[in-house]
């Protein structure tokens, strides 16, 4: 089997697919999607296109270690996620043209169904207290049992107001009077705080028991990382972070709980594979990062599957279901009682209608949002 042809697809909302052909007629997807620049993604993907054409999909490592290995600058966001996507679409051949799903070449199941969190307020930073209870209470009744915020609500400054800490703090507690105490809660920190303030307010949000905090801090320097440990309450990190090579500081200085592999950047399903692999020897767990679409989900929940030390899996969850195939897939994943059952098709478990994905098709250009301090116009952390 040969690969012959390499395609990509930019897909609304901000989504991104790779397809890659073969000339036994069998196709592989992947989702390297990174967020406003999906773009320059698609470039780095055609410049990878020559190294590919004629190779042997079934080469999975051998075709990955070409390259990342193959040019002189190697990692960073845009070259791992090119490749992270183009690993999933190698993965999704694999399987079909074995009849396996992914996760049974990886060792196996480790569970029976695979639990999900969902994001408890959709596109909001600032809600109202009232819109707090109301989708925090909506997601209970739909049977997650496990919620994230980014109620931080940007821009902060480096050391930031009493108002301010007293304001996000009033938030979460209005989060946890609506889940009640058996639903977990996990805080995104988004890396907008810094790290002086960032003890100050872990030490404020610890009486309400967050499942973790997510980048407390930004994660370039481990050592701020690790002093965020310190204050009773899990920490997690990884989504920036890119390979095997980018997690041996996080994981060997001990600096998190939970690492956050994201397959669209990391390089992929095997390199989650291996960073959860390091991440186990020091008994930490896993809850791979994807605020993205049905496909990065469907390489998520082979990962999920195989690990034994998987947390839970971060999923949009949007009430049109699209983000789970819906539209998209013959078959849509569905989200039962805060679980999706194990995905039993090979490859990475769906049959895409191209269809629907070239009507979805826009041209790639959703831009991050940009925060100024509305006092003096500079820069804040989104």
């Amino acid at each position: 089997m040969k690969i012959t042809e390499i395609s990509v697809f930019q897909l609304e909302p901000r989504w991104m697919l790779v397809k890659v052909e073969t000339d036994e007629g069998i196709t592989g997807w992947g989702e390297p999607t990174l967020e406003g620049k999906s773009t320059v993604i698609e470039a780095a993907i055609y410049s990878f296109r020559d190294s590919l054409l004629g190779e042997d999909p079934m080469r999975t490592e051998f075709l990955y270690q070409k390259l990342y290995r193959g040019g002189f600058y190697r990692g960073g966001a845009v070259l791992s996620s090119a490749i992270s996507g183009i690993e999933q679409a190698l993965w999704d051949i694999k399987g079909k043209k074995t009849g396996l799903p992914v996760w049974q070449m990886l060792g196996g199941k480790c569970r029976d169904k695979i639990r999900m969190y969902a994001h408890a307020i959709p596109f909001a930073d600032d809600p109202t207290e009232e819109e707090i209870a109301y989708w925090v209470k909506k997601r209970v009744a739909d049977g997650f049992t496990a919620l994230k915020t980014s109620m931080v609500a940007p821009p902060i400054r480096f050391i930031d107001t009493f108002s301010k800490i007293k304001d996000i703090t009033k938030r979460i507690a209005a989060m946890r009077e609506a889940a009640g105490e058996d639903v977990d809660i996990a805080i995104d920190f988004h890396g907008r705080i810094s790290p002086a303030m960032a003890p100050i307010l872990i030490q404020e949000l610890a009486p309400y028991h967050p499942m973790f905090i997510e980048e407390p801090v930004l994660p370039e320097n481990v050592d701020v990382m690790k002093r965020m440990m310190n204050f009773g309450v899990p920490i997690a990190a990884g989504e920036r972070l890119f390979t095997t090579f980018g997690y041996r500081e996080l994981i060997e200085k001990q600096a998190v709980n939970v690492v956050q592999p994201d397959l669209c950047h990391c390089g992929g399903i095997l390199q989650a594979f291996k960073i959860a692999a390091m991440a186990n020897n020091y008994f930490m767990s896993v809850a791979p990062h994807n605020p993205l679409g049905p496909v990065a989900l469907a390489a998520c929940l082979q990962i999920d599957t195989c690990i034994d030390n998987f947390l839970a899996q971060e999923h949009p969850t949007h009430e049109a279901g699209r983000d789970l195939g819906k539209g998209i897939f013959q078959e849509p994943f569905a989200v039962e009682d805060g679980y999706i059952g194990i995905p039993d098709k090979p490859g990475l478990g769906f049959e895409i209608d191209e269809e629907a994905v070239r009507e979805s098709s826009y041209d790639g250009k959703w831009r991050n949002p940009v925060l100024y301090f509305p006092d003096d116009g500079s820069l804040g952390e989104w």
